[in-house]
């Protein structure tokens, strides 16, 4: 095991790497919007700075030092950087405005890429529920918590597979940028469902199974902090799905014609 000393400078370094992404994005997103010849939404704008705010809050600083000994700040930055900030990312339509600013050769180049076959089969309802909540089960109900506080790199794997899991989620149920391929409200619904009872369930097993070194009491409250926490951000997406459910409806599009799946 590091020391308390050696662990924090590792972690410091490891935070650093995790943190450059979200500051390039950042920054980029805000050329593009204050570029753009056609003026782009103030709202969306604030929903990407909260969402790299939280994403910066849960790898550095303060609550990502102390996350590595307190099971409760781990839980509060995987509710940021799982949930919360992929929801309001998603919020901020950075493809649309990708495709506003980038040039027709590049915006070309990256809808191709968005059609690849691997990222069409991310972005897969069914897959992205498996590669988010599967992979939260693997990591509290396995060695690997332990492990990515004592491997710096396994760190760094963890925290980043958390964010674009869940950001891969996000995405895969709610429509606000274009994607390849749209599938059908029910079916969705359908998953959705499923996905959220993963994550109710492995909260409560954490609740009465706590990870290996983390103690019975912290391991009580991070699993209702994950429980009731979740749900606060499960109700926000379902409001955003069913908004947009209601509005496709609405438009007096039969869902089948709307969403074919």
């Amino acid at each position: 095991m590091h020391s308390h000393h050696e662990s924090a400078s590792v972690f410091n370094w490891a935070q650093l790497i995790l943190a450059l992404p979200f500051l390039m994005a950042w920054f980029l997103y805000l050329l593009a919007a204050f570029t753009s010849k056609k003026k782009w939404p103030l709202y969306r704008i604030v929903l990407w700075t909260f969402g790299i705010s939280l994403s910066l809050i849960s790898v550095i600083g303060p609550l990502a030092e102390r996350s590595h000994t307190d099971f409760n700040a781990h839980m509060l930055s995987h509710l940021f950087l799982g949930m919360l900030a992929p929801l309001l990312l998603s919020l901020s339509a950075p493809l649309t405005l990708a495709f506003r600013s980038l040039s027709v050769q590049i915006g070309r180049k990256l809808s191709k890429l968005l059609k690849s076959k691997p990222l069409k089969i991310a972005v897969h309802p069914l897959a992205a529920s498996i590669l988010n909540i599967g992979g939260l089960w693997v990591l509290y109900t396995t060695g690997l918590y332990g492990l990515m506080h004592e491997h710096k790199w396994i760190y760094v794997l963890v925290h980043v597979h958390i964010f674009l899991a869940g950001y891969l989620f996000t995405i895969a149920f709610l429509y606000i940028d274009p994607v390849s391929k749209r599938y059908s409200f029910k079916f969705r619904a359908a998953v959705l469902i499923l996905a959220f009872a993963g994550h109710g369930i492995l909260s409560k097993f954490i609740y009465a199974n706590p990870p290996a070194g983390v103690p019975v009491k912290q391991a009580e409250t991070a699993g209702m902090l994950m429980y009731y926490g979740g749900d606060v951000i499960d109700i926000l997406i379902i409001v955003v799905f069913c908004y947009q459910w209601y509005h496709a409806s609405r438009q007096g599009t039969s869902l089948s014609q709307a969403n074919p799946s």
